[in-house]
């Protein structure tokens, strides 16, 4: 009995060392990786620090602060305190109503990207002749939107908020783009009519229709990212589904939806940054547009106080976003 016991104390020490050899390499190899990942995060640390961070400080200076001109050339830096601020909220009457409008597109515009996003890479996941081809047409307009086109839209943007600043033209344009509208509320009034759909609905509608093409343009990145998740799910789950008589939609809701659940996070989260600092933006736009303006006194760090405080309304908004989602993302835990 006891050489017995013996023996089986011997079997299970090595059983021992080996496991903590194990944990030993697994800790060293966690080391290697979060120090590699140091390494190719520090040069970005560094040019913030070095770079970025001064002009952050200098930036943060300026909106408290009022520009004065010196005589022999150069300026002086004067403490204004918060009067940049109280100009932007109180004195400016557009600076309010931009950024609410600002905000109200994003509201209209993040939901109608992610979901077209999501409905074009679930379609394009797909098995079917010319996959690849698809990819790339529904690519290209990330691609040349980031070019001349960009460009003259952007100028395009400008010059509408500089006439619209002077009071002058206003009306040429709008009439303009309302007669350029696919769709009007009049025309879906009437195709909807009797179905008890509310004028705001409809309006939403027009909305998304008329703004088709900055919808496709913007959706791009977040096709990619969806069909990087969703490749990533393994077909074995599909093919168990498959046995157990699930039907496509319950698949999709019970299976593709909560694992692709991170990618709607990331992917609003990337949607509401580009909106926000899009030139096509009305706040951004704006303050282009304030920055450029020589009638208005100290306009530099005017605009740099209106900068800081949209900044701050950004870091708002992402954090109820990120706080929302992130209460209903499902995290696939893997056994180690």
């Amino acid at each position: 009995m006891k050489n017995e016991i013996a023996i089986d104390a011997k079997n299970t020490a090595p059983k021992t060392k080996v496991s903590r050899k194990e944990k030993r390499r697994s800790r060293s190899l966690d080391v290697q990786k979060s120090r590699m990942g140091w390494l190719f995060v520090a040069p970005f640390l560094i040019g913030f620090l070095l770079i970025y961070l001064p002009m952050i400080v200098e930036s943060i200076r300026f909106s408290f602060g009022e520009i004065s001109i010196q005589p022999g050339g150069g300026y002086v830096l004067l403490d204004a305190g918060w009067s940049n601020y109280s100009y932007a909220l109180s004195t400016d009457p557009q600076f309010t109503t931009t950024l609410i409008g600002s905000l109200t597109d994003l509201a209209f515009d993040v939901p109608a990207i992610v979901i077209f996003s999501l409905f074009m890479a679930v379609l394009l996941n797909q098995k079917m002749r010319g996959r690849a081809i698809f990819r790339a047409i529904f690519f290209i307009p990330v691609i040349v939107s980031t070019g001349i086109i960009e460009s003259i839209d952007n100028a395009n943007i400008t010059a509408q908020n500089m006439e619209q600043m002077a009071g002058g033209g206003g009306s040429d344009l709008e009439g303009a783009n309302s007669g350029a509208q696919i769709l009007s509320v009049m025309d879906l009034t009437s195709l909807f009519r009797g179905m008890q759909i509310g004028a705001g609905i409809v309006e939403y509608v027009v909305s998304l229709v008329n703004n088709v093409y900055n919808i496709v343009n913007k959706s791009g990145v977040q096709m990619l990212i969806f069909l990087a998740g969703l490749q990533s799910i393994s077909p074995a789950i599909y093919e168990s589904c498959h046995i157990d008589g699930a039907s496509s939609w319950e698949t999709f809701w019970k299976i593709t939806f909560p694992m692709i659940s991170p990618m709607i996070l990331v992917n609003t989260i990337y949607t509401v940054i580009d909106s926000f600092t899009s030139q096509s933006n009305r706040m951004m736009a704006y303050l282009n547009t304030l920055n450029e303006s020589s009638s208005l006194k100290n306009a530099d760090v005017i605009t740099t106080a209106m900068s800081w405080m949209y900044f701050l309304v950004v870091i708002l908004v992402l954090a109820i976003v990120a706080g929302v989602f992130s209460a209903y993302v499902f995290y696939q835990r893997k056994d180690v």
